[in-house]
């Protein structure tokens, strides 16, 4: 497989070995020079899941414990009110 190395310092990784590695946009990589001739990608792992934090949107304020738990016996009423009309 061959690429080309653009003017902004950019290259394209074959879509072949992309396929075979099992790549996806946004995935990142390492690179390593070994040589003067030989570099090295090496895929980095996952970010870990505090990397998602503030992803999703805060609540108006903060719910208590009290009803969490309200909450939860309700959907769980629900849940089983519709389970018993089937």
């Amino acid at each position: 497989m061959e690429t080309t190395l653009k003017a902004k310092g950019q290259m394209t990784l074959p879509s072949a070995a992309r396929a075979q590695l099992g790549l996806k946009a946004g995935d990142r990589l390492q690179v390593t020079v070994v040589d003067t001739e030989t570099i090295v990608l090496k895929r980095l792992p996952s970010p870990p899941v505090r990397g998602l934090r503030g992803l999703l949107a805060q609540p108006a304020r903060a719910r208590s414990l009290e009803e969490a738990d309200a909450a939860i016996a309700d959907h769980l009423r629900e849940k089983q009110r519709v389970g018993m009309k089937k």
